[in-house]
């Protein structure tokens, strides 16, 4: 196994747009950095190589971070991928996530979130959203093949509008409200979480904790 860290520092940043794009493997993405973004990647297969990016434009900063060439090697076997990344709670964030195959952990209750956009491919996805969040924003969420799972708040309000594709769509804890679903906090509360999710083939999971 290689394995690098890297961090990065915000600089003169005051909102970042955040783009993680991983082909195959294991991505486990949490708060609690003291830099902008602190990472650990392990990975056995040289190609794999992830390019870490980060440039600042006025008050925006935009980082990247993407796997290398997969070089035709896939999943399985003995061939390893693991990211491990934390961002900082404070920075606003917009977060953009492109999975291949393999299994996410998103972990964002901390996170100081002013958009996700997550579009998965195969395999197991878990995306907690459950945070006390201080302003509204919007989740995409494009579900590919295989699980996912959207933990969603109870004290925030949320709407959620789904689409299951060829797949199935459990929503816990809401309430059909015409074409979406809704839970109770949806219309008392000062800020709203609009959900988009767009099942492929598979299922998807939405849940209020």
């Amino acid at each position: 196994m290689q394995r690098e860290s890297h961090s990065i520092q915000a600089e003169n940043a005051q909102s970042v747009r955040a783009q993680l794009k991983m082909g195959a493997g294991e991505l486990n993405l949490t708060g609690g950095a003291d830099q902008l973004m602190e990472a650990d990647f392990a990975y056995n297969v040289a190609d794999w190589k992830p390019k870490v990016n980060y440039d600042v434009s006025g008050e925006t900063g935009e980082l990247t971070v993407r796997q290398g060439s997969d070089g035709g090697v896939r999943l399985g076997g003995d061939a390893r991928n693991v990211w491990d990344i934390r961002f900082n709670d404070q920075l606003p964030t917009d977060l953009v996530v492109q999975m291949g195959a393999g299994e996410s952990n998103l972990d964002l209750d901390s996170l100081t979130l002013t958009g996700l956009d997550l579009q998965m491919g195969a395999g197991k996805t878990t995306v907690d959203l459950t945070g006390d969040y201080a302003q509204d924003f919007d989740a995409s969420i494009q579900g590919g093949v295989g699980e996912a799972t959207v933990l969603l708040p109870s004290e925030v309000g949320v709407r959620a509008k789904a689409e299951g594709g060829l797949g199935t769509i459990n929503a816990e804890g809401l309430q059909k409200e015409g074409d979406s679903y809704v839970n109770d906090a949806y219309g008392d509360s000062e800020v709203t979480l609009e959900v988009d999710v767009q099942g492929g083939v598979g299922q998807i999971n939405l849940e209020v904790v």
